[in-house]
């Protein structure tokens, strides 16, 4: 589903659950729903809480601690921009990482959509505060928010439909269309 991270700059987290979560319905026949405020609180230095990370180092904590508790175990508490202190339980962990991979460029990662499932992405969100709807054209290059891509449209002016992790009153029902 799609959540929302609130006055925390934890969308790396949300955005790392999410990929967790696909991954996890694909190759293990799953459906947890995890939890972001695990990884906000717990993923070390140079991941900051509600104060910015990246979904490698989520991945990185996720594999060296040995999974991530589900969200009704683990539930996000951070929605005022308040990191919280760790309280993993290792006896509620449902799901590891082995192993993570980048994907590299439009085509590779359009291939990859089309072929395994969505993708974890970082990206230039500048623009994204007034979307009410249709396909946003105007992208910038300052990567400064992380979601998930779970389409991809290939027809001629194609589009990406992302994930986002702004609540369903954003955007269409939470997605937006680039």
């Amino acid at each position: 589903p799609v959540k929302n991270q609130a006055q925390c700059g934890s969308c790396w987290s949300f955005s790392a659950t999410e990929q967790i979560e696909s991954d996890s319905m694909r190759t293990l026949g799953t459906s947890y729903i995890l939890g972001p405020q695990q990884l906000v609180s717990c993923t070390p230095f140079p991941s900051m809480g509600c104060n910015g990370g990246w979904t490698e180092n989520a991945y990185e904590y996720v594999k060296k601690t040995g999974g991530i508790e589900q969200e009704k175990d683990y539930p996000y508490k951070s929605q005022t921009g308040i990191t919280g202190s760790c309280k993993a339980d290792s006896s509620k962990y449902v799901v590891t990482v082995d192993k993570y991979y980048g994907v590299k460029g439009e085509s590779s990662m359009g291939d990859y959509v089309l072929q395994t499932g969505p993708l974890s992405v970082c990206l230039d969100a500048n623009n994204w505060n007034t979307y009410t709807g249709g396909i946003m054209k105007n992208c910038g290059n300052q990567v400064d928010h992380c979601v998930q891509a779970v389409g991809v449209d290939t027809s001629s002016g194609g589009y990406w439909k992302v994930r986002n992790s702004w609540g369903t009153s954003w955007g269409e029902s939470g997605y937006i269309r680039l």
